[in-house]
């Protein structure tokens, strides 16, 4: 039996593949669940930057190679290794400072038998990857890689360049609109229409998306709108700075950036911070 939690409340996300898991832990916590995809992840047609990559990789070296997600981190070197073999890509990485944002790339990482050479901390923003290199050593004129996901982190690049490093961006997967976006379109019918008083962002690929829809179908300003009536709570900061980047609010981060975390103390906060919306 679940917890009052979200006490009946409907509650919208837009998860892909931990849809049923989504649905799972909002009915657990009390909500009635509204969930659609709103992301489609597919490799590169062209996988054509990260094999440029490799042959820089093997003729020149790198110094360093930031590893932003773990899936990220698996397809680039899935791709890799469709050219060259495992052992001449230890090799050339073998004096390459390896940073790592956070758990999954980490584990990604030891999957294929590397070491990361640093960490980011949470919350794990570009801010805190920039942060740690910083306390390593100077970048100024060392060759570092990132490996992107998702749209490019144009503040990250920046970021790197400013310290006077030769960037060269990694593009090795992409995010896309689901094939059927009817049931996006219809979750995000029944927030306009009111019927929805908590949405859940797990991933900031999911508010572009949004944001996307609504624009072809010519109602953004009316969803800023019902937005400022319901709680909007963003899996981490990272989520957070890109649905602020629309003109939405973000009401709720949990205490770390995890599915189950967010959804349980999103629906503990739920009816605190719905009430003073219910008064404008």
């Amino acid at each position: 039996m679940g917890n009052a939690g979200f006490n009946g409340l409907t509650v919208a996300a837009f998860e892909s593949r931990m849809a049923a898991e989504m649905m799972r832990l909002i009915e657990r916590h009390g909500g009635k669940p509204l969930v659609a995809p709103a992301l489609r992840e597919i490799p590169l047609e062209d996988n054509s930057a990260a094999l440029r990559f490799g042959e820089q990789l093997l003729t020149d070296g790198l110094d360093v190679l930031v590893l932003l997600t773990g899936a990220g981190t698996a397809t680039l070197f899935e791709i890799l290794h469709s050219r060259h073999s495992k052992a001449l890509l230890a090799s050339a990485l073998k004096d390459t400072v390896l940073v790592a944002r956070g758990p999954k790339p980490v584990a990604a990482l030891k999957a294929l038998g590397y070491q990361p050479t640093l960490t980011v901390p949470e919350p794990n923003t570009w801010v805190d990857v920039v942060s740690t290199l910083d306390a390593y050593r100077p970048i100024n004129g060392l060759r570092v890689a990132v490996q992107e996901y998702g749209l490019p982190n144009r503040d990250l690049l920046d970021a790197l360049m400013q310290r006077g490093a030769h960037v060269f961006p990694v593009p090795v997967y992409r995010w896309a609109l689901p094939v059927d976006t009817a049931p996006l379109k219809q979750v995000l019918g029944e927030i306009l229409a009111g019927k929805v008083q908590v949405l859940l962002i797990t991933n900031a690929a999911q508010i572009d998306h949004v944001m996307q829809i609504l624009k072809e179908e010519k109602t953004t300003v009316p969803f800023k709108v019902i937005c400022n009536k319901l709680v909007i709570a963003s899996i981490g900061p990272t989520a957070s700075e890109r649905i602020r980047s629309h003109g939405l609010p973000v009401d709720f981060e949990p205490s770390h950036g995890k599915m189950g975390i967010l959804v349980k103390e999103t629906s503990e906060q739920a009816d605190r911070l719905l009430e003073p919306k219910r008064l404008t």
